[in-house]
């Protein structure tokens, strides 16, 4: 008899396995598609060129998972990029922002704004620290019962409001404006110009299907701050090998504490017995027994596909249908003959801005119309791009002299208006992505050799990515911390008993952490010790 069955061997289930699996329990990782890593793979897309398909960057990956794994020992190497960002404007001005780097560049626009960089950062790092020490806690959680059953909920909360009574009321008051309000709004009142404000509000809507404006999207922005590379925090990097090297390396951990990972293998129903999980059927018809399933799914995929919904409160089922999905997300794999020539910065000769993270809106206003004409059109006519080139940090990737690139692209509708179908439009809007680029870099278009596209509807197929949602569930205050996935089952447990959850939909959220696979194998293992005491 297994004792834990993990749904999905993405990033998250492969890190669940590993911590049950070092506590002795006998673990198998049941994957959907022929390789581990949902949505954090390496594959070929074009003969010769290799690049991560979906998740494509690093710096949210929690350090303790990756000490705990031995990831490095297991082959992964992360490396930082040259610089963050670089943000062409248009024909003759840019930004660029790094260490070191970041106030003289913007000082060519502001001094005032130069002058406030150091403000910004310290009262924006203090939040993000309050981020990193909740990554790896359960959040309090509304429990049914009487006070025996509520008071270890009860003694977390209070831990909880111990640690932000300890915060100056300025920083309180930081925080309430960074939960609560927009991004723009936020940025609005630190800085007077518009490069410096699109690069810092880019990361508020990157995954998030909203304007820089939308109420709660100041919380993105600092969601994608808290994470570090090779101990520099707020650093991203690249991992050698792309995605798949993170995956492929936790796996290669897995397996040496004995978990058993099948490929192409995916789940058609959770067995329920006397109302308690025991095990899932596969789309095959083989039926695997377990003590506990754990499910990397998104949650509304979970609750809505593969469990009897008889079994199932009404309201939570309601609330799980509802379940807010869609990242308004278009993401491209490009190969490249040459690196693009920029005509605010030529040259096709490999530069730090090359290595950077290449972002392509040069405003908030810019970002806020995106998102309008997507909601109105289906995609925006003048998107948001990020490009990354990780073939000039990694020669792995392409044939000499050649390179990959990465394009996170925005906004798109999950569904299209009017019943269209992504599969009548894909190229249409690919080939606008490419355009967009080429309207700052006069010899990309032609410089491309192949290319992958993947649309809202492609994500959600491939890799079980509701309306293309990347974070498993939109970053709303209503779908955040306690109530991620909802009040009352935030704590990797849902209404049915030995049904677990450690995927992004829960506590902290999306991105590629660990952090939910690394929370998730905690509690279960709370409740094996428990039942084991009970019996014994």
């Amino acid at each position: 008899m297994r004792d834990a069955i993990i749904i999905g061997g993405g990033h998250n289930g492969l890190v669940c396995a590993f911590y049950l699996a070092r506590a002795g329990l006998k673990v198998t990782v049941l994957e959907r598609r022929e390789v581990v890593g949902g949505a954090a793979v390496t594959e070929e897309f074009h003969p010769g060129f290799r690049n991560s398909v979906a998740a494509y960057t690093v710096s949210l990956l929690n350090p303790r998972v990756i000490e705990d794994m031995g990831l490095s020992a297991h082959g992964l190497r992360v490396v930082e990029r040259p610089l963050s960002n670089f943000l062409p404007l248009d024909d003759s001005r840019y930004l660029k922002l790094g260490a070191g780097r970041t106030a003289q560049e913007v000082a060519k626009f502001s001094r005032r704004d130069a002058d406030r960089l150091e403000d910004y950062a310290r009262h924006l790092d203090s939040a993000a620290e309050l981020l990193r020490e909740l990554v790896l806690q359960t959040p309090p959680n509304r429990v049914q019962g009487g006070w025996l059953a509520a008071l270890p909920e009860l003694i977390k909360a209070g831990k909880l409001g111990k640690r932000l009574q300890s915060l100056s009321l300025p920083m309180q008051r930081e925080l309430l404006d960074l939960f609560t309000k927009s991004a723009g709004d936020y940025l609005d009142g630190w800085f007077e110009s518009a490069p410096i404000k699109a690069a810092y509000g880019f990361d508020s809507v990157v995954g998030n299907y909203a304007s820089p404006y939308a109420p709660g999207s100041a919380y993105v922005l600092l969601h994608h701050v808290f994470g570090e590379v090779n101990g520099k925090k707020g650093a991203w990097g690249h991992a050698i090998g792309g995605m798949g090297a993170i995956t492929q390396a936790m796996a290669k951990a897995a397996r040496a504490r004995g978990v058993e990972i099948r490929t192409g293998c995916a789940v058609e129903e959770v067995v329920l017995e006397k109302g308690r999980a025991c095990g899932v059927v596969t789309e095959r018809g083989e039926r695997l027994d377990a003590r506990v399933v754990v499910s990397n799914l998104n949650p509304r995929l979970l609750y809505t596909r593969l469990v009897d919904p008889g079994a199932l409160p009404a309201d939570f089922l309601r609330r799980m249908q509802g379940w807010r999905c869609g990242s308004g997300t278009f993401r491209m794999n490009v190969a490249l003959s040459e690196l693009p020539s920029f005509s605010c910065l030529p040259g096709r000769e490999a530069a730090e801005h090359h290595g950077s993270g290449i972002i392509i809106a040069p405003s908030l206003q810019y970002m806020e119309r995106a998102w309008m004409d997507a909601r109105q059109h289906g995609w925006s006519r003048e998107p948001i791009v990020e490009m990354l080139i990780p073939s000039t940090l990694d020669s792995t990737l392409a044939p000499p002299g050649q390179h990959v690139a990465s394009l996170f692209c925005q906004h798109v509708a999950p569904q299209l208006p009017d019943g269209a179908s992504w599969d009548d439009h894909r190229e249409q809007v690919a080939d606008l992505m490419i355009a967009t680029v080429d309207r700052y870099a006069p010899n990309f278009k032609r410089s491309v050799l192949g290319r992958q596209i993947m649309s809202p509807l492609d994500l959600e197929r491939t890799f079980g990515l509701v309306g293309g949602d990347i974070f498993h569930g939109a970053l709303g205050l209503d779908q955040l911390f306690a109530a991620r996935p909802m009040l009352g089952h935030a704590d990797y447990r849902g209404p049915v008993a030995g049904l677990y959850t450690c995927g992004a939909g829960t506590h902290p959220g999306g991105g590629v952490t660990g952090a939910p696979g690394h929370n998730a194998a905690r509690e279960v293992l709370r409740d094996v010790s428990r039942r084991q005491r009970l019996h014994a």
